[in-house]
């Protein structure tokens, strides 16, 4: 085996319906890409762009979960970029591929064929470790991946803002601890907030939190109940768990706004 295909592994998720080839070391999919994909609401037909999308894991799994949809993956690094475009076709899931930085402009979007207004669904799991509280990753591809400026979010909502429709929605997952940057960009263009926390327990604090938000929504915020990645026990929370094997959504998929 050569080396390059060594530094891959393939790897099940949704209880083995959908199988991602990812690098070994660096930035890897796990439980926060599947739930991203499991708190997006869309519909069979929706235009829906995955932003930052790595090897597709987040964007590929809410395509498993809804049939129908018009993908689009968008990643800047153009090796998982070509992953990315090669785990949709193992998995016959219809999806285009823009490599393409999450910060360029209104030009460059439109020309990988996401203009303004042009979007029903957004998803994104954007960098959201604080490099002033966290050590980088000594691994680039890691360290990229995970560790936010000052900047990334409003980046990142702004490139959402831009290409979603009026009345389109935006999914995303960002460190708990960072509630308070996350309404502070979402105040600009976007309402009808929906939050849902994600702990690691019953009694334990917050770790993620799963915001949806309508560009030109006017519904108040609402909080969900949290989803317990374990039970009081330490066991592996059984609806979790069932979403996590692709059988059915979180709640903040089905919640109105």
């Amino acid at each position: 085996m050569c080396d390059a295909a060594a530094a891959i592994s393939e790897d099940a998720f949704l209880g083995g319906r959908l199988l991602l080839r990812q690098p070994r070391s660096g930035h890897r999919a796990g439980h926060d890409a599947m739930l991203l994909a499991a708190a997006t609401a869309a519909r069979p037909g929706d235009r829906v762009a995955d932003l930052g999308a790595g090897v597709g894991a987040a964007g590929l799994a809410l395509a498993r979960r809804v049939e129908g949809i018009a993908l689009t993956l968008v990643e800047r690094d153009s090796g998982l970029a070509e992953l990315a475009r090669r785990n949709a076709a193992a998995n016959a899931i219809p999806a285009d591929v823009a490599v393409l930085d999450v910060a360029a402009g209104a030009a460059a979007f439109a020309a990988a064929g996401l203009g303004p207004d042009s979007v029903d669904v957004v998803l994104t799991n954007p960098p959201f470790n604080d490099g002033g509280r966290h050590r980088a990753s000594p691994d680039a591809a890691r360290a990229s991946a995970h560790m936010a400026t000052p900047a990334t979010l409003e980046v990142w909502v702004h490139a959402a803002r831009r290409i979603l429709r009026s009345g389109g929605g935006l999914t995303m997952i960002w460190r708990s601890d960072g509630l308070a940057e996350v309404l502070a960009a979402l105040s600009r263009g976007f309402g009808s907030l929906i939050i849902q926390p994600v702990h690691g327990g019953p009694a334990r604090p917050a770790i993620r939190i799963l915001v949806r938000a309508v560009k030109g929504g006017r519904a108040p915020t609402q909080i969900l109940a949290g989803v317990m990645l374990a039970d009081a026990s330490g066991a592996p929370d059984r609806e979790v768990t069932a979403v996590l094997a692709g059988q059915g959504a979180l709640a903040l998929a089905d919640a109105r706004s």
